[in-house]
């Protein structure tokens, strides 16, 4: 399949435990695309963060901002990959969701500083996959993949960070936007409902758009 030529650069977004990089890997190889993972594993202070927030907060998000923006350097400007479709499993955009979060007022003034700055030549998506689910849900997933630094994630937290991530999406007005629902579906394993995303992003919608795929 291939997809309108208005997308080159086509972003999977959504709260921890969602599965955006589940689409992302199942979409870049189903299109034959550039794929980018976040790299939140080489970050020195995500540990640290998860058991003491107020301690690392900033230099976690710092380091979280300037790693995003070398990927993003590497990949569209270096090495020119724009001619190809590319697939992220996040935006740039989504990092200041996390600081307004976790950062105080001080930390956040340095930050937006920071950010305005890296943020200026780098490339938007074209279309975004914005991956939805419940708290619940969000719980059972993560709780599932067992990763050791996000054992102390609680359920309030994450109701928080939907609220800003809902907020952030529904306003989104850079490109169009799916909204997909997760509570009920696995488009790694089920082919029915990887086709209705497809579909949708296919048809190049210019609006925002809302899916609960169906089927079994």
């Amino acid at each position: 399949m291939k997809l309108d030529a208005g997308i080159r650069f086509l972003a999977i977004e959504g709260v921890i435990g969602v599965g955006k990089t589940s689409l992302a890997r199942v979409l870049a190889d189903k299109l034959e695309a550039t794929l980018i993972e976040e790299e939140f594993a080489e970050n020195p202070f995500l540990p640290k963060f998860y058991e003491n927030p107020e301690a690392y907060a900033f230099q976690a998000q710092l380091f979280f901002l300037l790693s995003r923006h070398r990927q993003f350097q590497d990949t569209f400007v270096q090495n020119d990959l724009f001619r190809n479709l590319v697939i992220s499993d996040y935006t740039f955009d989504k990092d200041r969701i996390f600081a307004l979060q976790n950062l105080t007022d001080s930390e956040m003034a340095m930050y937006e500083t920071v950010s305005t700055v890296l943020s200026k030549d780098l490339p938007k998506p074209d279309f975004v996959v914005y991956l939805q689910a419940s708290v619940q849900t969000l719980m059972h997933r993560i709780q599932g993949r067992n990763r050791p630094m996000e054992r102390g994630i609680e359920g309030n937290y994450l109701r928080d960070l939907l609220e800003r991530y809902n907020h952030h999406f529904w306003h989104y007005s850079d490109c169009p936007v799916l909204i997909v629902n997760t509570d009920n579906i696995d488009f790694v394993h089920n082919e029915k409902h990887l086709s209705q995303i497809l579909d949708v992003i296919a048809s190049s919608p210019s609006q925002t758009t809302y899916l609960v795929p169906e089927g079994g």
